[in-house]
């Protein structure tokens, strides 16, 4: 179908709905930091971003822009009330995860200190379904 310049404006544009690329990314494995055969996809591969971006800290690294990694290794060790600490890990651990597209909502919250370790469960809602996530701090 040929443009025509007698056709109106509405009936020239097409709506295309954005598609998400799959993510495909190198297999890490945490316990020793090095780089793992294969890779993956999907959840797995959310799971692992999930995984590096709280553990890498914010502004630390040249390689990643601003929006990446976590602001959790300041908090930790200060002296502040049990109540704001909760809501700083909450806040902080959102903003490390709604960085990336497939991440639509960080929800969820529980967090739980046993001695001088703090637990955080909260739950990944992506475009494919929910995740529950437990991090140790």
């Amino acid at each position: 179908m040929a443009l025509s310049p007698f056709k109106r404006t509405e009936e020239r544009i097409t709506a295309v709905q954005p598609k998400t690329a799959p993510y495909r990314t190198y297999k890490l494995n945490f316990d020793t930091g090095e780089l793992e055969e294969g890779r993956i996809d999907g959840q797995e591969a959310l799971i692992q971003f999930a995984q590096k971006a709280l553990v890498t800290p914010r502004f630390r690294h040249l390689i990643y822009d601003d929006q990446y990694g976590c602001e959790l290794e300041d908090l930790l060790g200060q002296d502040i009330p049990y109540a704001l600490l909760e809501s700083e890990i909450s806040r902080l651990i959102r903003e490390a995860l709604i960085y990336d597209d497939r991440v639509v909502n960080v929800k969820d919250f529980v967090i739980r200190r046993e001695g001088n370790q703090v637990f955080a469960a909260f739950t990944v809602v992506t475009q494919e379904g929910a995740l529950v996530q437990e991090v140790m701090l």
